[in-house]
C-alpha cells in the first residue's frame, strides 16, 4: 500500500516537472515571424479607406457614460437599515421608481412625482436589485411611461 502510495506521489511529481519544463520552454522560445498580409476579401481594402465597425451603431448598446442613468421599478416597501423610506412630501412608502444617475447618487420618485436622493443607497446596491437593461429611453418621461409611471 506505501509502495503504490509512494509511485503515485513520485509519478505525479514527474508529470509536474514535465510540465514546468514544457512551460519554461514556451517562455523562453522567440514568437516566430508571421507570414506576410494575405490578400483575400478580408484586406481587400484600400489602406487609406475607412473599415466599417464590427456592429453598425443601431445594434450597439449605449455604455454606462452615454447614458444620464438607468431606472428601475421598486413596488414593495423599501427598507434601508431595518426602516421603511417613505417619502417625506406625501408618505408614500411603495411604488418608487429608483434612478441610479451616472454619478453614482440613487435617487427615488414616489408615485406623485417627488424625486428626493437616498444617500444611503448606492450603485453597488442598485446593480445588486435590479435586473438586466432591457430598453433604452431617449428621454426620462418615456422611462416612466415605459414602467408605468
Amino acid at each position: 500500500m506505501f509502495r503504490r502510495r509512494a509511485r503515485a506521489d513520485r509519478e505525479f511529481r514527474e508529470a509536474q516537472r514535465a510540465g514546468q519544463a514544457m512551460l519554461a520552454m514556451h517562455a523562453e522560445l522567440p514568437v516566430p515571424d508571421l507570414p506576410g498580409r494575405v490578400s483575400g476579401p478580408a484586406t481587400a481594402a484600400a489602406p487609406g479607406a475607412v473599415v466599417p465597425e464590427f456592429l453598425p451603431p443601431d445594434f450597439r448598446a449605449p455604455s454606462r457614460q452615454d447614458v444620464a442613468g438607468f431606472m428601475m421599478r421598486w413596488d414593495q416597501p423599501l427598507v434601508i437599515d431595518g426602516e421603511v423610506r417613505e417619502c417625506p412630501a406625501c408618505g408614500a412608502y411603495r411604488n418608487w421608481v429608483v434612478f441610479n444617475m451616472r454619478d453614482g447618487s440613487v435617487w427615488l420618485r414616489c408615485t406623485d412625482g417627488h424625486e428626493t436622493q437616498e444617500s444611503r443607497l448606492d450603485t453597488a446596491w442598485y446593480n445588486r436589485n435590479s435586473g438586466p437593461v432591457d430598453h433604452f429611453h431617449p428621454t426620462l418621461e418615456d422611462g416612466l411611461r415605459h414602467l408605468g409611471h
